[in-house]
């Protein structure tokens, strides 16, 4: 009658938890990438472009990861 070693199904909650994390992680990036696109182009730099892609890039991975989260949080309080 002990552990059968089987393992418990991840519950919706916990994955939904994890969404606005990586949402916050890519908000993070986003900003240190517009901090080093700004430093970048003010020493005259171009290289400055790929932080703004970058920045672009992690600014719609933000908002998706966000969206997508949303939904599964306002199942979790109702």
């Amino acid at each position: 009658m002990g552990d059968t070693g089987r393992r418990k199904p991840v519950s919706p909650d916990r994955r939904a938890a994890q969404m606005p994390r990586l949402a916050l992680y890519a908000l993070i990036v986003c900003l240190l990438a517009v901090a080093a696109a700004v430093v970048s182009f003010v020493q005259g730099n171009w290289l400055g472009i790929v932080w703004v892609l970058l920045a672009g890039l992690s600014s719609n991975m933000c908002w998706y990861y966000a969206r997508r989260g949303r939904p599964a949080a306002r199942r979790s309080v109702s």
